[in-house]
C-alpha cells in the first residue's frame, strides 16, 4: 500500500500513525477472513501476520516536482507489478479522480514508458 499523507502542523509521528492503521485494518480483516498464514519460523519470531510486510519506507515530500514523482510512482506501481495493464485500470487508485481533476491525462502510463529516479521504488 502506498499513501501520501499530510500530517497536522507540528506532528511528524508517522510511525505511530501507520502502526494504528495496520493494527485496526488487521483487526477488521480478521473478522472477515482467516489471516493466519502457514507460519514460518521468521514470522513466528517477529510476530508477523499475513497482511503487512515487516518494514515500511517513508519520505518527506520536498517540493512540487518531488510530490509529482511520488504520485506517478504510486499510480504506476500496479502496472509495474502486473495487477493492471494501465494506471486507469487499477480500481483502488486515486488515478481516475486525478484524471477528472485534470492532473493526469487518462492514457498516462499506458505505453509502459515510465521511468523513476533510482532512489524511488527500490522495493
Amino acid at each position: 500500500m502506498h499513501v501520501v499523507w499530510t500530517l497536522p502542523e507540528g506532528d511528524s509521528d508517522y510511525s505511530s500513525r501507520w502502526a494504528i492503521v495496520k493494527k485496526e485494518l488487521t483487526k477488521h480483516l480478521r473478522s472477515l477472513v482467516d489471516t493466519n498464514p502457514a507460519s514460518t519460523s521468521s514470522r513466528v519470531r517477529h510476530r508477523d501476520g499475513a497482511v503487512w510486510q515487516r518494514r515500511f519506507w517513508e519520505h518527506q515530500i520536498r517540493d512540487e516536482p518531488d510530490y509529482r514523482t511520488h504520485l506517478d510512482y504510486i499510480h504506476f506501481n500496479p502496472v509495474k507489478h502486473g495487477f493492471a495493464a494501465n494506471p486507469k485500470d487499477w480500481q483502488y487508485s486515486s488515478f481516475r479522480k486525478l484524471v477528472a481533476l485534470g492532473a493526469y491525462e487518462e492514457e498516462w502510463g499506458s505505453d509502459g514508458n515510465v521511468r523513476f529516479p533510482q532512489a524511488i521504488g527500490g522495493e
